[in-house]
This record gives structure tokens, C-alpha cells and sequence, in this order.
């Protein structure tokens, strides 16, 4: 098998272009002392993003907003939503929202 030097600098290139974002700036913070308001502002970071990739598909469909009445995601959301608050159990969460959406959709 040939190896071709096009196809291996773009799979090094890819390769390198995913390892920078990921390392530089562990590097750098890892020499520095973070104050605890940027340690506390940092913390809501992660949960920021969840939400904003749950609320897209919950109430973005094909660009434009959907209606809240038609919306089963939505509906099955709720109950999932309150598992999680409640027992803030992964599975219990999955297996309530996969149940839940089938259920409604078989309903619907």
C-alpha cells in the first residue's frame, strides 16, 4: 500500500489543527492562577452550551421557530427536564426522555 503525501499532510494537518484548540490553552492556564470569579464564571460555561444546543432543537425546526402546541419534543422535554432535577441520574434521564418521545409520538 502507498502511502500518498497529499493524503497523509491533510490527515497530519486535521490532526494538528484539532490538538492546538485542545492543548494551547491547557497550557497556559495551567500556569496561571485563575481568580475565583473567573473560576465561578467559568463553572456556568458548560451548562450555557447545553442549553443553547437543547433549546435549538426544542424550538428551531427547519430555521424558524415552532409552535409550542404542535411540538412533541418539546412535551416529551418536560418530564425529562424534571427527572433530571430530581434525581440527576443520567440513565434515568435518557430512558425518560426516549420514553416519553415514543410514547407521545405513538399517541400523535
Amino acid at each position: 500500500m502507498e502511502i500518498r503525501l497529499d493524503i497523509f499532510l491533510i490527515i497530519f494537518g486535521a490532526a494538528l489543527v484539532t490538538f492546538i484548540p485542545r492543548v494551547l490553552p491547557m497550557m497556559l492556564l495551567s500556569r496561571i492562577t485563575i481568580p475565583e470569579w473567573g473560576m465561578r464564571w467559568l463553572s456556568y460555561v458548560p451548562i450555557a452550551i447545553m442549553s443553547a444546543l437543547v433549546a435549538q432543537e426544542l424550538f428551531i425546526e427547519e430555521g424558524k421557530f415552532t409552535s409550542l402546541s404542535s411540538n412533541v419534543e418539546l412535551i416529551a422535554a418536560l418530564p425529562t427536564f424534571w427527572v433530571a432535577i430530581k434525581t440527576r441520574s443520567l440513565l434515568g434521564t435518557v430512558l425518560t426522555g426516549v420514553l416519553s418521545l415514543m410514547l407521545l409520538r405513538l399517541l400523535m
